[in-house]
């Protein structure tokens, strides 16, 4: 699963490479982004700043009310359940990137893998958004089987979406959006660091 990406093009690049409109006002935000943090989304025409995750509401072990947790992550065998279906059918969205990371390595050595399209300068992933009381507008991204160089380092991975397929997301029916959740089997760059995954 995608817990941390790059977004290193800024706002006004964002909204040239999808053809949409600037609805942040040209702000720069912070290259990495991380569960429960803003990132930016292109949602109908319009690119946008929101918090990566769906907050779920947490209950401590005595009945009390706790933090909601970002869930960040949608699996595309999912998108029916309750809690994804009515984003799914109304509210998706592109997630632009410019590389994803993958944590490898044993517990508390793990370091950063991080993955891109060597020919594209942003990618667009497949995502759900939606409103919250909590936080605002949220996103999440959708998640498929990993395939290629990606299954080297998890079985899942973002559903990639080529430049021909951003309005069948985005626009088409949900029959027609969910034939895109699959592994992209094109080409992808890999690069193993030495950075640690959480960094202290």
């Amino acid at each position: 699963m995608c817990n941390l990406y790059r977004m290193t093009r800024n706002v006004d690049e964002v909204a040239l490479w999808f053809d949409a409109v600037d609805a942040v006002g040209g702000a720069n935000f912070g290259s990495e982004v991380y569960p429960g943090y803003p990132g930016l989304v292109v949602a109908e025409g319009r690119v946008r700043t929101m918090n990566w995750g769906f907050p779920l509401k947490m209950k401590g072990k005595a009945g009390q009310t706790l933090k909601p947790r970002p869930v960040n992550n949608t699996r595309a065998d999912k998108l029916d359940s309750f809690f994804w279906r009515y984003s799914f059918e109304e509210r998706r969205c592109l997630i632009p990137l410019t590389a994803w990371a993958e944590a490898e390595g044993p517990k508390g050595g793990k370091t950063r893998t991080w993955f891109a399209r060597p020919d594209a300068e942003i990618i667009a992933v497949a995502g759900l958004w939606r409103s919250s009381d909590e936080w605002g507008e949220v996103y999440s991204m959708v998640m498929t089987d990993a395939a290629g160089l990606a299954a080297e380092c998890h079985d899942r991975m973002p559903v990639l979406l080529a430049k021909e397929d951003w309005a069948q997301w985005t626009d088409a029916s949900p029959q027609a959006a969910r034939g895109l959740c699959v592994p992209w089997r094109r080409e992808l760059t890999m690069d193993r660091t030495d950075e640690a995954w959480t960094k202290r």
